[in-house]
Parts: structure tokens; sequence; C-alpha cells
């Protein structure tokens, strides 16, 4: 395992092309792109402000940059360095930014959600979608590319509206039964529709309306996340807020096909417990007076006997939006795994075996988990928790990683390359590259996995 040398940084904006050719990354108004392998600088962009959200066209041959405070979007070519194109929303304002699937279009969200303004870099028109609603997750496109779906709110009531990408005509507007509409979710034809209250998730079919709906008083106070299975099986995960669940949906019928609960207890002798774990000082030092610093601190895992107990956040239930409840759930690329964080258990990730139905590990760290990131390629997760370590699991086992270098790297967030040879590490002003070599990950993970350092 390799480490680039660290590069400056802004706003947590660096992001692989999706073809695995370049990395760009923001430095305030400055985009530089570079060879994803050599990480030399192949373009240096110059923008009118600061950069505040800097994405790719899925054919990677393109990539924007928005200014939401100027309500600017600059649009630069790989291929022709000379060309670049500038949208100006003037009044209107601009808080959201993103391609179209074919990455010839960019839809603009003007202030207070008034309007979509769709901009075409082949024909130079513009098209206007009223009507959008302020939530998480208001657009989104089916995988096919073909279709768009937009959640709105008119005359009190939600919505959703169905548009061709090819010409972003209206296909289909139905109201839904969700009284607080939260986000939708696209796969294929169906549209996942999660409310805050009310019947906490309803499905629909483009050309067929409601499929399925589950109730609030089936199922607790509402949805917290949702995650659609890589390969289309088992379907879906939906974690939940208040009983702090995921239901796992049959991808043909939508029906629930099980639940996972996150005890604070593990008690089945079956679930290996990896827990994080400060490295003994070396024979001879004797004890420090103070901890060492966190940039020199080592740790490892262990594996805990069972019964295990977690640690666990009381949440603050006179607060807007407690830490309670499944807030992060992702498939592995094989849909082998599926690991999730419940809020209020923050220090652990759950790994759970999508084969067998059944809680397969559970990793606490000891600091809480920031992020975490399936490797594209195999089932292998990247978990980071905000300190400068970076930590990797894989059914061989599991590895605590040091980010080398001078002073303190914390790592806020990561992505990994397509390929999964690659993971970009992030920091507030920092960002490094970390190249993976199989043999030696695997060897690592297992000789931790067998308690040798």
């Amino acid at each position: 395992m390799n480490f680039s040398e660290v590069f400056k940084l802004s706003g947590l904006l660096c992001k692989f092309s999706p073809d695995g050719k370049y990395l760009a990354s923001c430095v305030q108004y400055r985009l530089v792109v570079r060879d994803a392998n050599s990480l030399q600088i192949l373009q240096l962009y110059t923008c009118l402000d600061q950069i505040q959200h800097v994405e790719w066209s899925a054919d990677s041959l393109f990539i924007l940059c928005a200014m939401y405070k100027r309500g600017l979007v600059q649009v630069w070519s790989l291929e022709q360095p000379e060309w670049h194109c500038k949208i100006d929303e003037g009044s209107a304002g601009l808080v959201a930014s993103c391609w179209s699937p074919d990455g010839r279009h960019i839809l603009n969200t003007t202030e207070f959600h008034l309007r979509i303004t769709v901009w075409s870099l082949c024909t130079k028109s513009v098209s206007y979608i009223k009507y959008p609603k302020a939530c998480q997750q208001g657009i989104t496109f089916t995988r096919d590319g073909r279709y768009m779906a937009l959640a709105e709110r008119r005359d009190c009531k939600d919505y959703v509206s169905v548009f061709v990408c090819s010409d972003w005509q209206l296909l289909r507007h139905f109201d839904t039964d969700t009284q607080d509409l939260a986000g939708i979710v696209a796969n294929v034809v169906a549209l996942c529709v999660p409310s805050t209250n009310g019947p906490v998730y309803s499905l629909y079919r483009v050309f067929a309306g409601l499929l399925s709906a589950f109730c609030a008083y089936e199922w607790s106070l509402g949805v917290k996340c949702v995650a659609w299975s890589p390969s289309s099986v088992p379907g879906a995960g939906v974690g939940s807020y208040t009983d702090e669940r995921v239901r796992i949906l049959n991808h043909v019928t939508w029906k629930m096909i099980t639940e996972f609960g996150h005890p604070a207890a593990i008690s089945n002798p079956k679930i290996v417990v990896y827990k994080e774990a400060q490295k003994s000082p070396k024979p001879g030092l004797g004890r420090l007076p103070f901890p060492p610093p966190r940039a020199t601190s080592e740790s490892k895992y262990e594996i805990a006997s069972v019964p295990a107990s977690l640690q666990t956040l009381k949440p603050l239930a006179d607060r807007a939006n407690p830490k309670i409840g499944v807030g992060m759930l992702a498939f592995s690329p094989d849909s082998y795994f599926l690991a999730t964080r419940n809020d209020n258990v923050p220090n652990a990730v759950w790994v759970w075996d999508m084969q067998k139905l059944r809680l397969f590990v559970v990793l606490e760290q000891l600091s809480p988990v920031r992020s975490f990131q399936w490797d594209p390629q195999q089932p292998r997760l990247a978990i980071c928790t905000g300190g400068s370590k970076v930590y990797l699991w894989s059914p061989a086992g599991c590895v605590s990683v040091q980010v080398p270098g001078e002073g303190d790297f914390p790592v806020l967030s990561l992505c990994w390359h397509c390929s999964g040879d690659s993971l970009a590490l992030l920091s507030k002003d920092h960002f490094c590259l970390c190249f993976l070599e199989t043999e030696e990950g695997v060897g690592l993970a297992v000789r931790q996995r067998d308690g040798h350092t």
C-alpha cells in the first residue's frame, strides 16, 4: 500500500472522472485536472469565483464548476481546453447544478426552488421546469438515462412528474400519498418516494402508477435513507428513523423480505466483532505523561469476545434532527454485503450477509464513523472517522492504516477509483491518493485477523 504526496484542496471537492482517466480537484477558484495514475497536471482552469460544486459529465469529456454565491456555472472541455461555457442565472440565483445523463444538458435550480432551468450545450436552447420541491433528493434519473423524475410541490400537495430527457417534455404527472415528500429515487422504471410522515414509503412505476406502499403505523415514523442493490437483487434497503431498523425489499414484488435491527449488545457467537484499540507503547519507553499526538498514534483491530457491548449515544429528543436511526446504507458492488451505520451507535459499522440474510461482522471504531464506501470492483469497504487513518475491511479481515506524512491528516471523506486500485483521501485543506496492492492488502488483513501486527 503506497501513498502519494499531499496536494492542496478546498471544500472536499475532489472527484475521479467516470472513465477513471482523470482526477479533478479544486483549490479556491482554480480547477486542477490530473492524470489519475501519475497525478501529473493535465489542465489548470481559472473560474470567476470560489468553486462550491464540481461534477463530471457521464462521458468524462466535460466538467462543470458551480459558484452558487455568484449564480454562475462554468463548463470546461477536456478535449478542447480553449473552449469554455459560462451560464449566468442572474437575479434568479442558483442553489444546485447537475448534469443530465447524456452529458450535454445542465440542470440549474434557482433560489427558493422557483424553477429548474435546462441548458443545452449543443443547441444552446433553454427549457424551464416549474414547481420543484425543496428536498434533499428532488431530481433523479432512471438508469438508462431516458427519463427524469422530479419531486414537485404545488397547491400544498406533493406530486411527481416524469420527463423525457431527449426533449424535456412531460411524460407523466401524478400526485403522491405522502404528506411531506422527502425525496425520490429512480431505478429503471420504479420510483421510490420516502416521506417524513404519513405512508413512509411508496413505490410507483412510471406507466402503471402506485405499485406498493408501506404505512407509518406499521413501520415507525419515517424513512431516513434508501439504497438500491446494484444487481437489482434483492432490490432495495430502507433505513428507518425511530426503530433503528433496515428493511430489505424484494425486487419483483417490492414486499419486505426481512428486517435487520441494530442492538447495542452482540450475543451471537457466530458474529465477529472487530474493535479498534490503541497499540501499547513500545517496551522501554515507559508510560507517557500525556497521550501521543494523533498523527503518530497507532491502532489495530482486536476481535472482541462475545457477548460484546457497543458504545451508544443518547439522542437529544428536544432538538431537531436527533442522531437516531439508520443514517448510512450501502450495498457492495456484487450485492453480497450491506453496510449500515445506526446514528445512535455512531462508532460502529454493521456488515450484513445478503445471501444468508444475517449479520456478518461489526466494526467498532474509536471515533464516530464519518463515511464509508465500497470498492467498485470487489467487496472491500473503506472507512474514515476524521482521524489520520483509513480502515479497510474485506471478508478476509480488516486493517487500520496510518496516513504517512508530516503533521496531522484528518481523513474527512474518501472516494474510490473505478478500478478499485486507488482511493482518494480528503481532508479539509488537502488530499492524497492511496494506491492499493491486492496481495499486500489481503496479507495485511489476514495478519490482523489472526492477531499479528
